[in-house]
């Protein structure tokens, strides 16, 4: 199955990390990958949070903008 990864291909793995980047600099690349997953569920929870005020809003603002064409003429 290729969903599924057992100890020997996470070491298999963890090997290519370090001949790649180095023991020196595996700590900024972990750090630099967390702060990325961070920044990227805080965006996604903005996203969804205006996915849910949006829908409430877009009602609000035309109710204010027929209030405003009404108070124009």
């Amino acid at each position: 199955m290729i969903g599924r990864l057992g100890p020997l291909e996470l070491g298999i793995i963890v090997v290519i990390v370090l001949i790649i980047f180095g023991a020196g600099k595996l700590p900024q690349v972990g750090g630099a990958i967390g702060k990325s997953i961070r920044e990227f569920r805080r965006a996604k929870e903005g996203v969804e949070e205006e996915a849910r005020t949006g829908s409430s809003r877009s009602g609000n603002d035309a109710a204010a903008a027929t209030k405003t064409k009404s108070g124009d003429e």
